[in-house]
């Protein structure tokens, strides 16, 4: 399985959370603050396309990093 667009859409994700200043820790801290349970080891892997990220996921990231779905989307 090509797992490149999952890294992808992982280094938007990282370069969103880096640019806003937030840690993995904190940005899952503030995703399970908002009922969503990722830890910071699924956000690493995550943003290094070691994981696929889940559609429910992906809208809560969005909703956190207050982005749109086009900008973590390619």
């Amino acid at each position: 399985m090509d797992y490149s667009y999952d890294r992808e859409v992982g280094l938007r994700i990282r370069a969103y959370r880096m640019e806003r200043r937030l840690t993995q820790d904190q940005l899952a801290a503030k995703l399970q603050v908002n009922g969503y349970d990722l830890t910071r080891g699924a956000v690493a892997k995550i943003e290094s396309g070691q994981r696929h990220i889940y559609l429910y996921e992906l809208k809560a990231i969005k909703e956190v990093l207050r982005v749109s779905f086009d900008d973590l989307l390619l």
